[in-house]
């Protein structure tokens, strides 16, 4: 049942942040893309704080450096270089092709974890990193003769693959949270509460960068639809999303966070289509085709290897703890 919990919560999680993309392409052109994640974030920490009520300060009370400085880098590459790489590259890609290139999540996120953090990896997860390498290649248009969609898009789309790449980190980070507080036998951050605190801290980071595109003068010309995205990226993609993920993240290894993080290509290629009215070529649907089967094969792992990869790493953090004790 547990583990039926988890699961449900990160795929909320990354089916709900697969809807940034396509909200993002509602406001990239009229506000700077700082300002739109500092609006958004103040619409998250509205709806926040008063689920958090009396946890909010008790939690501070007990939360040491090292517990700061992880939220700090979570807030970091979850929402500040997320936001900024996935912002900028919408403004020379499609929403579509943005959407599918997010895909590239789980592969980065299942290196990382085999690299960073020792994890081990099986034939089937280097065969979803080889799919997933493919489906970009793919989307890219490189393997395609004839194709302009590379010269066309080609610095958007590596924007974007940079904000799935803060996307891994993010996810890593936040397992190594996880797990360091597990270590040390602490009680975890209630999700809301962890979620308030990344969402202001990711505001704060925001903030002087979003006094540079004058912010008043684009906010008072935007009209109804514009401020309602601003309303849902805040609520819903950050509020919502983030308290499904840290809830999801609690007692999963990376590779099964990886897994569910494919939900965000499949969600964004589907709403640009249906919402935005986007044009798919065979190449888009295939390299995501590609990229869905590479989350599959990644996910597809041997649930004895899962707890052996959740024992090495708990062996890692536990060295760690006691050589800077030392």
């Amino acid at each position: 049942m547990e583990h039926l919990q988890e699961s449900f919560f990160l795929f909320s999680a990354f089916t709900l942040a697969g809807t940034s993309v396509i909200t993002a392409r509602f406001v990239t052109h009229h506000v700077g893309t700082f300002t739109i994640t500092v609006v958004s974030m103040f619409f998250a920490i509205l709806c926040l704080a008063p689920l958090c009520g009396r946890k909010l300060p008790h939690a501070i009370g007990t939360m040491d450096k090292k517990q700061w400085l992880m939220l700090l880098l979570q807030a970091l590459f979850g929402v500040f270089l997320f936001r900024m790489f996935l912002l900028e590259g919408l403004l020379h890609t499609s929403a579509a092709e943005a959407g599918i290139l997010t895909g590239a999540t789980p592969a980065i996120t299942t290196i990382l974890a085999w690299v960073l953090l020792k994890e081990h990896a099986n034939k089937k997860t280097f065969a979803g990193i080889l799919c997933t390498v493919g489906g970009i290649l793919l989307v890219q248009g490189i393997v395609t003769k004839g194709s302009d969609f590379a010269s066309e898009h080609f610095w958007g789309n590596m924007l974007v693959l940079f904000a799935a790449a803060s996307e891994s980190l993010f996810n890593i980070f936040s397992r190594m949270n996880s797990l360091k507080t597990d270590e040390a036998e602490k009680e975890p951050l209630d999700p809301r509460v962890q979620t308030l605190l990344v969402s202001a801290m990711a505001l704060g980071l925001c903030l002087v960068p979003a006094l540079f595109e004058h912010p008043l003068v684009s906010l008072t010309t935007i009209g109804l639809v514009q401020w309602s995205a601003l309303a849902w990226y805040g609520a819903i993609v950050t509020a919502l999303s983030f308290i499904c993920w840290f809830a999801g993240i609690k007692r999963c290894s990376a590779y099964t966070a990886a897994a569910f993080s494919g939900m965000m290509p499949f969600t964004a290629l589907i709403l640009s289509v249906w919402v935005l009215g986007e044009h798919a070529g065979w190449e888009q649907w295939s390299g995501g085709v590609l990229i869905m089967l590479g989350m599959i094969l990644i996910g597809l792992r041997d649930g004895k290897r899962d707890d052996q990869s959740e024992r090495d790493l708990s062996i890692i953090l536990s060295d760690n703890v006691h050589y800077d004790r030392r």
